[in-house]
């Protein structure tokens, strides 16, 4: 009867781990002189666990040598990118290593798992905006981004309800509380990132006031236009331009049917002027769901979208997000 290990002398193939990888490694067993086929099969099968120990001994060694390699290169190769340039009014993305320490304006930046970081640059932003970085491994980085400036052009608009221009005390206390309320919900910073999505218009339709225009109405001079307008007939459907949570959805005096949505990090879109309100607070949407309808609910002169984003209390250029590429 053959005998279940091979004869003295005789080359085997003993598998040893190289990564992902295993490669055949040649090694000869030793000879062992004529003995019982008992006293055979002992040693070789002690000869056999004394390779195997070693063997392991050494993977074990190359593959601790792997993960602390892997570590490192996972810290040192990530690159710290952000752009070397942005507009008036843009909202900004950057990478970092994951674990980061990001600071800017006064605000502790939320890092995702993926090291990406979200900031806004408001409509009078001007020189450079510094951005500080300490990385897991304790370095420190500044990184600089300079601000564009843009023209902003006056824009006249007449036929708009006097009581809305010049409102009574009461009424503009009401305003008061209300733009609290809704100003309030921006402190959010939720975990959520809808923000890093490529952003789709909420209706389509003609673009009839820009953001950042000094506004003039009814020949009464207003605060700079915080959104974008979108020209649309009444009843249309408004969609999410991304993901988020519908955290204020409510009629006011000023702004008609209003909802706010968080898209996370600071940044939110809001929507005003709407004829109709389809979610509530609390409400999870999805990208392109609809979550209202065109309006001229409040301040307005006819059917129309006024979308606006937010960082946080930083105003920021719907267009601009549109426009931004991945």
């Amino acid at each position: 009867m053959p005998l279940p290990f091979p004869p003295p002398g005789h080359r085997v193939m003993v598998a040893a781990s190289s990564d992902t990888e295993f490669h055949p490694v040649p090694t000869i067993l030793p000879t062992i002189p004529f003995l019982p086929s008992w006293h055979r099969l002992v040693g070789v099968i002690v000869s056999t666990l004394l390779l195997s120990c070693a063997m392991g001994s050494v993977c074990a060694d190359i593959v601790r040598a792997d993960i602390v390699r892997a570590d490192t290169v996972r810290i040192d190769t990530i690159p710290i990118t952000f752009p070397d340039s942005v507009q008036q009014g843009s909202m900004v993305i950057g990478r970092v290593p994951p674990g980061s320490q990001v600071a800017t304006a006064g605000h502790d930046l939320r890092v995702t798992g993926y090291g990406t970081v979200v900031f806004g640059v408001g409509r009078d932003a001007s020189g450079t905006e510094t951005v500080d970085i300490t990385t897991p491994d304790g370095r420190s980085r500044q990184m600089s981004v300079a601000v564009t400036p843009r023209d902003w052009p006056i824009e006249r608009i007449d036929g708009v309800p006097p009581k809305t221009v010049s409102p009574l005390p009461e009424i503009a206390q009401r305003i008061q509380h209300e733009q609290a309320a809704v100003s309030a919900e921006r402190a959010r910073n939720d975990d959520r990132v809808g923000f890093a999505q490529t952003f789709i218009w909420p209706v389509e339709g003609r673009i009839s006031g820009r953001f950042g225009n000094q506004r003039v109405y009814n020949g009464t001079p207003g605060s700079a236009h915080s959104g974008m307008d979108i020209a649309a007939a009444k009843g249309t459907p408004v969609k999410a331009p991304a993901s988020g949570v519908i955290t204020f959805a409510d009629d006011l005096y000023l702004t008609g049917g209003t909802i706010l949505l968080d898209h996370g990090y600071g940044i939110s879109s809001n929507f005003l002027h709407l004829s109709r309100i389809d979610v509530k607070v609390g409400d999870s949407v999805e990208q392109g769901q609809v979550i209202g309808a065109v309006g001229a609910t409040g301040r307005a002169t006819g059917p129309h979208l006024h979308w606006g984003m937010n960082w946080f209390d930083t105003r920021i250029d719907p267009l601009l997000v549109l426009e931004r590429t991945p």
